[in-house]
């Protein structure tokens, strides 16, 4: 997450002539990624909700780990992260460090009550943990739309238009090309196949930034050259900021004036805790990662690499941001090659997590019988479908200003994501929450950062010298105080209503929640005012098996005797099978089910971990520390 990115409206007149090498580059990493995309995609179980889905629950830790990092780190952060940094500073890579701590809480803390709920995603969590369907389709529904307009939109608008400035390519056949090239893998092999595409992105990322990093401080003569240079320097782009587009007194210092500062420190440590929260610990688009982890160590290992990957940006993103006010450094080939792999990899992220929310909680809710071969068309289709409004988003996106743009992002996170964060917290830690508090609490946080944020689009930012006449909740709340503001008074509505109300029985929440992870009791399912209610050893309506869609088995397909080549090629496509799977014994499927569910360690390797988190903590706070 990043606020503010360079205004520039390129010159599409301006030609630029690629090197031999710049195409090279370009084509080696195209060939690299279509081949781990047709590998994964081959070997991936696409056939199944849990194969498809959740990769089969077969993850180890560093596909994990690396997909994390990519999943996060679009080509709209790339750009947000390097322009806010030329802008005001290291500051901002604040933003990137803080993510270690709550990676530490995904895995330590949320991933192990989400793997003994038994669920696939984060609604559906809500529903087991509330019962009922408000909550669920409420947060479906907003999840979808965030990622249309906000992650897509991002993402493709940044990419597209870096490559516009630095090719002068046609904006438009550009990201259409990425965008089919990403869709065909993201389809076929489903999360097996984005997340192995995500780990080679990360690499490719990690290491053409470092390249372009070093080049770029070699030119501008180290730490202490940036130092004397970046205070000197003057903008050949103009960037909002508070200093009217001068380097910033304060601009190689993480903590800020807590009143006047652009990001003052006590929002950067706490208000940012809230966003990073509801970003790392509950969006599906993260969350979906560690859930297809194939233990809970390895899921505990993801988020370890994770946060260790998560402090480079600082180096390779926000520091040559910095650099860029006086050096413009080459490499065009590298530049690319490492722009489309923020790109492609953040977007197949969100497509395969989009996919898995419609189809789950939104598809499953229209066509309650349907069979597992109709949620995987399903998914496939609903790619396609944001493949399309994705392309059909372009146009308008090239109207937009990216200064504005951004600032909308930001104002979008600011403002809906704390009441989120709040339930989360408060349904994992507090078992007297309800359904009537949740959905209160949720109800009265939109309106109120629905109220902020058009506010913030109706008043604008004033410009370089002029008054400020903006209503104080504008001018003096930071964002990330209001992010704070707004978690603490949704979390009084959500404790005051369900304290009103009557509690959900204990029988209920059997491990859906911190303190009843680890119950051997069975879980009673909360009643759907919609259907019959259901007892379970596992949980309501859906079984914790992946692999099984409705808490039965698979309903059998039926074999097909004769078919065109077209259709099985299409069937292969898809990961479809011709014939029945074999029906698991109701013994077996409560083993499976029961292993599915387990958050239990091998006592070396949870040590391991543990010791592991502690190091990257200590280096965290060394790090924040140093640049203080």
């Amino acid at each position: 997450m990043a606020t503010g990115t360079p205004s520039v409206a390129p010159d599409a007149g301006q030609k630029f002539a690629l090197e031999i090498a710049d195409i090279a580059v370009i084509a080696v990493y195209f060939v690299f990624v279509v081949a781990v995309g047709i590998w994964s995609s081959i070997r991936a179980n696409r056939g199944t909700v849990g194969g498809y889905f959740l990769a089969g629950r077969s993850m180890t830790w560093w596909p994990i780990g690396a997909s994390l990092m990519s999943s996060n780190v679009g080509s709209g952060l790339f750009i947000g992260l390097a322009g806010t940094g030329a802008a005001g500073g290291i500051a901002v890579g604040g933003f990137e460090w803080n993510a270690a701590w709550v990676l530490i809480a995904l895995g330590w803390i949320f991933v192990p009550v989400y793997i003994a709920a038994g669920v696939v995603t984060m609604p559906e969590y809500l529903r087991k943990r509330f019962g009922g369907q408000r909550i669920r389709i409420y947060m479906s529904v907003l999840s979808l739309v965030l990622y249309i307009f906000t992650k897509i939109s991002t993402d493709i608008f940044s990419g597209a238009l870096f490559i516009q400035v630095s090719l002068g390519w046609d904006l438009y056949v550009s990201t259409v090309l990425l965008l089919v090239v990403t869709a065909i893998y993201t389809i076929a092999g489903g999360l097996a196949a984005v997340i192995y595409t995500d780990a080679l992105q990360t690499v490719i990322m990690v290491a053409g930034a470092f390249v372009l990093m070093f080049l770029g401080f070699e030119k501008v003569g180290w730490y202490e050259g940036l130092q004397e240079k970046y205070s000197h320097a003057s903008p050949t782009l103009t960037v909002a900021n508070t200093s009217c587009h001068l380097p910033r007194a304060d601009a190689f210092h993480m903590f800020r004036d807590p009143v006047t500062g652009d990001l003052p420190w006590p929002g950067l440590i706490f208000g940012l805790t809230v966003l990073a929260t509801w970003c790392w610990c509950t969006d599906q688009v993260i969350v979906q990662r560690s859930l297809s982890a194939k233990n809970l160590s390895h899921a505990k290992g993801g988020s370890v690499l994770g946060g260790y990957l998560k402090t480079m940006p600082m180096f390779f993103i926000v520091m040559p941001g910095m650099i860029s006010r006086a050096l413009f450094p080459g490499l065009r080939g590298l530049m690319i090659a490492v722009m489309m792999a923020a790109l492609m990899s953040s977007l197949t992220s969100i497509f395969n997590s989009s996919s898995t929310l419609f189809t789950m909680d939104i598809w499953q809710r229209i066509r309650r019988n349907a069979t597992e071969r109709e949620l995987m068309v399903v998914g496939r289709v609903f790619i396609v479908l944001l493949v399309v409004v994705s392309i059909l988003w372009i146009p308008i996106i090239q109207t937009s200003n990216s200064g504005q743009l951004f600032d909308y992002i930001q104002a979008i996170t600011s403002y809906l994501a704390p009441p989120i964060a709040a339930l989360f917290l408060m349904a994992v830690f507090w078992k007297r929450v309800n359904e009537q508090g949740a959905f209160w609490g949720l109800m009265v946080g939109l309106l109120i950062g629905t109220i902020r944020m058009v506010m913030e689009f109706a008043y604008g930012v004033p410009a370089c010298g002029e008054e400020d006449r903006r209503p104080a909740l504008l001018k003096d709340v930071h964002y990330l105080y209001f992010a704070l503001i707004l978690l603490f008074l949704t979390a009084l509505v959500i404790t005051v209503v369900s304290l009103c109300t009557p509690a959900i029985e204990e029988q209920h929440l059997v491990r859906l929640t911190w303190w009843t992870r680890h119950s051997q009791l069975p879980r009673v399912q909360l009643e759907d005012p919609w259907t019959l209610p259901v007892s379970s050893s596992s949980g309501p309506e859906k079984s914790a098996n992946p692999e099984d869609k409705d808490g039965g088995q698979p309903q059998p397909e039926q074999e097909v005797k004769a078919m065109s080549l077209g259709k099985k090629l299409l069937f292969w496509f898809c990961g479809l099978s011709t014939t029945a799977r074999p029906t698991l014994t109701p013994e077996e499927k409560e083993a499976l089910d029961k292993k599915l569910t387990s958050i239990e360690e091998v006592p070396l390797w949870r040590n391991v971990c543990n010791i592991n988190a502690l190091v990257l903590l200590a280096v965290n706070v060394f790090l924040w520390g140093f640049f203080a």
